[in-house]
């Protein structure tokens, strides 16, 4: 299938070395499957001369639009801005570390033409460090939970998907973003394909085993009731657990005519039920914080400038609750 126009959508964050030849790898990988390529970057206010690389690709080529934002939102903020921004029929999503190679995304546009609306790529082997490995598989299984699907062990930054499934979260309105969570609002055919995954170009990555643990809970406790499930359960198993107690004490009292000696074990039984009770309330409390922080409407993200882009397209910014910057 060849497309009217395909929109490739880079976050970028310190990858002034990269730009260059992303943007022209990336053109000449969808070349053959659309009339036009359009290449929407956004700076998620690189404290390198990142935008100033964009300014001039912009400049350049036609092609290449630029969006800046004011500061640093996260990863998924700023492509969620580049979403809402893109025009094609079928958007691409692709880190600015050429980790994962563009000549792999006529691969997911294949895909795509099987029936699918959502195509990651999966890399064959990642290459990252050790706590950034056991991070990203924390953020697959908080994105599990959330997503509620199997193959989201799959799920990557790399992925195409057609752009009418932007339209379930045109209007949403959190900036806790997670843009694989708000692509399951729109659909449920999801699939993937493995793609290799190279080195890093330059630089180093800028997830860290702090950042890529917060945004798990994060999209946990953003996206999912999986928490307030879990302290429920625990209530309800220790519940059973004192309801026990109760009727072994009972049983002793009748059967040996005297009370249950052993203070160590009650006062055991008590803490249990209090650490138990101050965790429930710790969830709750996690739950009222976001909704206290979402009446505050704080945005996903805010334009300082654009570059080469049409105003029907322009992204605007969305209010919402507080995020994490990645």
């Amino acid at each position: 299938m060849r497309f009217e126009k395909i929109s490739a959508v880079v976050p970028v964050y310190n990858s002034h070395e990269t730009l260059e030849p992303l943007v022209a790898r990336v053109k000449q990988a969808l070349a053959d499957r659309a009339d036009s390529v359009e290449i929407v970057l956004v700076n998620d206010s690189s404290s390198d001369s990142s935008w100033d690389v964009i300014r001039k690709l912009a400049r350049d080529d036609p092609a290449v639009r630029g969006y800046n934002l004011m500061r640093n939102y996260g990863q998924h903020n700023a492509l969620l801005a580049g979403i809402r921004a893109a025009t094609g029929e079928a958007i691409v999503t692709i880190d600015d570390d050429l980790q994962n190679p563009p000549e792999e995304a006529p691969r997911l546009l294949d895909r795509l033409d099987e029936g699918y609306d959502v195509v990651y790529g999966a890399p064959e082997h990642e290459r990252h460090g050790l706590w950034r490995d056991l991070a990203s598989r924390l953020t697959k299984i908080a994105l599990r939970s959330a997503m509620g699907l199997e193959n989201a062990r799959r799920v990557s930054a790399f992925r195409a998907f057609r752009t009418q499934v932007r339209d379930a979260f045109a209007h949403y309105d959190n900036a806790y973003v997670s843009i694989d969570v708000l692509l399951t609002w729109g659909t449920t055919r999801f699939s993937y394909v493995t793609v290799r995954h190279e080195p890093r170009l330059a630089g180093r990555s800028n997830y860290s085993l702090r950042k890529l643990v917060t945004h798990a809970l994060n999209m946990i406790t953003g996206f999912s009731t999986l928490p307030l499930k879990l302290a429920s359960f625990m209530g309800f198993a220790f519940m059973l657990f004192g309801l026990g107690v109760l009727i072994y004490v009972l049983a002793r009292f009748f059967i040996a005519g005297n009370p249950v000696r052993g203070f160590p074990f009650l006062a055991s039984i008590v803490s249990v039920f209090s650490g138990v009770q101050l965790f429930c309330l710790g969830v709750i409390g996690e739950y009222l914080g976001r909704m206290h922080v979402r009446s505050m409407r704080r945005p996903s993200y805010v334009l300082r400038e654009t570059l080469d882009s049409p105003p029907s397209a322009r992204p605007s910014a969305t209010p919402s609750d507080d995020g994490e910057p990645s």
